[in-house]
């Protein structure tokens, strides 16, 4: 007689590589073992003497990445919270064939109409309403809600507790601080910097600081 427990096959889980090992790197492999597909191999790390992050070993500088690959390591998520920096080491993993899977966690409040791109993290407490796009590479932390229609670029960060409105245009590599509050129809351009607790309610260029409530233009 077959037990029925034996008859239970336990999910292949595939590997996946971390980039980075400082602390967004502790929520990024929480959030990669919590989607139950991915068994974290380790993390890279280009200083001497890292310690591991959350039991995930450092494996070396990002010059292991091929042989990674040559091992079936196929998979990669960057735990890098500086947008450009995050962008530059994209590029690279995708030219030498790396695949970076969307991850989403499983408390996060995805419209099955939104679209997430690739190595985008999603955090818990997330809510991404009907037709929103969201770009490849794009931090959306913990318990941001992005509504309808809206349309972020990428590379974007969007920081912990953030609103955005209906029909919201965000351009690549912003960040918005935590807490920002952007109002209906608002485009904010490519690499901008909103401060932490800003209300958005005018558009803003490109290349821009704003800060306060209303948020207000600043010189660098």
């Amino acid at each position: 007689m077959t037990n029925a427990h034996q008859d239970r096959k336990t999910p292949v889980l595939a590997p996946i590589v971390i980039i980075g090992s400082g602390g967004h790197a502790k929520v990024v492999i929480e959030l990669a073992r919590a989607t139950g597909l991915f068994e974290v191999v380790g993390c890279t790390d280009p200083e001497p003497g890292a310690r591991a992050v959350l039991g995930a070993p450092i494996l070396g500088a990002d010059d292991i990445l091929p042989n990674l690959l040559e091992r079936g390591v196929r998979a990669a998520a960057v735990a890098l919270g500086a947008n450009h920096v995050r962008a530059r080491v994209i590029a690279k993993l995708h030219a030498l064939g790396f695949e970076l899977p969307a991850l989403i966690h499983p408390r996060a409040t995805i419209s099955p109409s939104a679209v997430i791109g690739a190595g985008s993290v999603v955090m818990a407490g997330v809510v991404v309403n009907a037709d929103a796009r969201i770009g490849a590479g794009c931090i959306i932390n913990t318990g941001a809600t992005i509504d309808h229609d809206a349309n972020i670029g990428q590379c974007v960060h969007i920081a912990p507790g953030s609103t955005l409105a209906g029909c919201v245009t965000i351009g690549d590599r912003t960040f918005l601080g935590a807490g920002t509050v952007v109002i209906p129809n608002i485009e904010i351009g490519a690499d901008v910097i909103v401060g932490a607790g800003a209300v958005v309610v005018r558009p803003i260029a490109a290349n821009a600081k704003a800060y306060g409530v209303p948020a207000r233009l600043h010189e660098s």
